[in-house]
């Protein structure tokens, strides 16, 4: 450890998109190139924050290496019983093995899509300030370790999307920004009921001091989890009568709770069959919008499922394997078929994500530490692929003004560069052993196999689509007869050269080295979810 625990490092990290924010609000609105400046520096900074973190985090401590907690909120309640009453939410932010890959990842994708917003062409200062909201709400989306915490920047971030949509998106962009705020703001209302029921139930403990006693609802994720890993809390003690004990979880509310959260963040993964909102996102935004969506905004629905649902509901999660394995499947081979069958490369890349998550899917069914390695392998890896592909896919329209196949072809004789890329890409995204995409498909296979193998075999056909799929789009995108009007187009540019560089290496990198990141979550979560399960096997 190099001392970095004795700083607030995680309120720096978060804090400082809001700096560069405010910053960029100095700055004149016509300086184009300062605005861009300003932001991507202000995106550098996390990412160097979240490399020396990753470098420097103590994978035996795990989530005790950095944690920050202060009071936030204490409202107090009128109540007819003795003692003091109040809810309570904290201002905690802290990391461990799920958690800190995730904040790298985020850090990485928005520096790049920062450098890929050179295709932006108005309104560059409103772009950028919203651009960098969004930044601090997915930061603090997954280092938050308070349930309204968390809520507030889930929330922070569809707000910015909206606008990022609405605003610099395509043709169609008012109307895919609205079903994205349709779909998103029905899954944040499902989301809010449950977690209210987390507070006014497994939240609730009571504190001694000399005068008094506290009663508290806390929003401490913390507190929750012991909650209901301790079979004499309140939360699990039985309810003889109505009103014996209110704070009790029954089964049947532990149920409703864990339904609530499968679909509150099914939606935003998304899941089967509440995915058709994705589709205009990946459509009409602009790709620097969209690597992040694609890269970052899925998978804090993956992350939302694995640390409310999962930890929090083992045995419910445990019951429902095979479920998940099925929704899984079902999103692995409808994404696959359909992007098949797709004209348009952009719906190529958007079908190709929702039958990725099911990968992530059948990882979680698993319910083993395999399982869990490989579908939290999948969410880096295709964050880091899709981010690329929708990087290759601005700067062809860009050039082209299509992403149509049928208009596209011959490319690898004008661009090279971007070709060559556009292919490991391709690679990487159908499994390509070297590269990403095979390590994080692997392990969620192998782990389902061990309890589910029908449904793996089944799956399997899945990653065979895939390849077939990508393939076909990759190869009519570069080879080919080429269109004389894009015998003098150009190939990639510096700016543009670098975010691609950048996000390759790091899909070669895992693909060649995968411990650099299985060491880590391995360390951390595996152990994590046995000693949950393990409490909740004793209770």
């Amino acid at each position: 450890m190099s001392g970095l625990e004795q700083i607030p490092i995680l309120s720096i990290i978060l804090l400082s998109p809001l700096l560069g924010l405010a910053f960029i609000q100095l700055l004149p609105r016509h300086r184009a190139s300062w605005l861009k400046i300003a932001a991507v520096a202000t995106t550098l900074l996390p990412l160097v924050l979240s490399l020396w973190l990753y470098a420097d985090y103590d994978r035996q401590q795990g989530a005790a290496s950095y944690s920050e907690t202060y009071s936030w909120v204490q409202a107090p309640l009128k109540m007819n019983v003795g003692g003091d009453w109040f809810f309570s939410f904290q201002y905690a932010v802290g990391l461990d093995g799920l958690s800190l890959p995730l904040l790298l990842l985020t850090s990485v994708v928005t520096a790049m899509a920062a450098l890929a917003a050179v295709h932006v062409k108005k309104r560059w200062k409103s772009f950028f300030s919203w651009f960098l909201l969004l930044e601090f709400g997915m930061i603090g989306a997954f280092i938050a370790r308070d349930v309204f915490l968390f809520f507030i920047f889930f929330e922070i971030t569809l707000v910015a999307m909206y606008f990022l949509i609405g605003i610099w998106g395509y043709y169609n962009r008012e109307r895919a920004a609205n079903r994205f705020l349709i779909y998103n703001g029905i899954g944040s209302a499902i989301l809010f009921i449950a977690l209210i029921m987390l507070v006014n139930t497994a939240g609730f403990h009571i504190i001694e001091t000399a005068s008094s006693l506290q009663y508290v609802y806390s929003g401490s994720y913390g507190d929750i989890l012991r909650n209901l890993s301790d079979p004499n809390a309140y939360v699990n003690l039985p309810a003889e009568s109505a009103g014996s004990n209110p704070f009790a979880l029954s089964e049947t509310k532990q149920w409703a709770i864990f339904l609530l959260l499968l679909i509150a963040f099914g939606i935003k993964l998304p899941v089967f069959p509440f995915h058709s909102w994705m589709l205009k996102v990946h459509q009409e935004a602009p790709p620097a919008v969209v690597m992040i969506h694609s890269g970052i905004l899925l998978k804090i629905g993956a992350y939302g499922l694995i640390r409310f649902g999962l930890f929090l509901f083992p045995d419910q999660a445990r019951e429902w394997a095979s479920v998940l394995a099925i929704l899984g499947v079902i999103n692995l081979l409808y994404g696959a078929i359909l992007a098949f069958r797709q004209q348009e490369f952009k719906l190529v890349l958007a079908y190709s994500s929702i039958s990725h998550m099911g990968i992530v899917l059948i990882g979680l069914a698993a319910f083993n530490e395999i399982g869990l390695q490989g579908a939290l392998f999948q969410l880096i890896s295709h964050g880091l692929i899709s981010a690329l592909l929708f990087l290759i896919v601005g700067s062809l329209y860009e050039r082209t003004g299509t992403t149509e196949l049928s208009q596209l072809g011959g490319l690898a004789r004008t661009m090279p560069f971007i070709s060559g890329v556009l292919l490991a890409a391709g690679l990487a995204s159908l499994g390509l052993p070297g590269l990403s995409g095979f390590v994080g498909e692997f392990l969620s296979l192998l782990g389902l196999f061990e309890s589910m193998r029908w449904v793996t075999v089944i799956a399997v056909i899945g990653i065979i689509l895939t390849a077939v799929y990508v393939l076909r789009s990759v190869l009519k995108i570069t080879f080919g007869p080429q269109r004389d009007s894009f015998a003098a187009i150009r190939d990639a540019r510096f700016i543009e050269a670098l975010p691609m560089v950048v996000l390759l290496a790091c899909i070669v990198l895992l693909g060649c080295y995968p411990s650099v990141l299985i060491d880590t979550v391995q360390a951390s979560v595996g152990g994590y979810m046995d000693l949950l399960l393990a409490t909740r096997a004793g209770g």
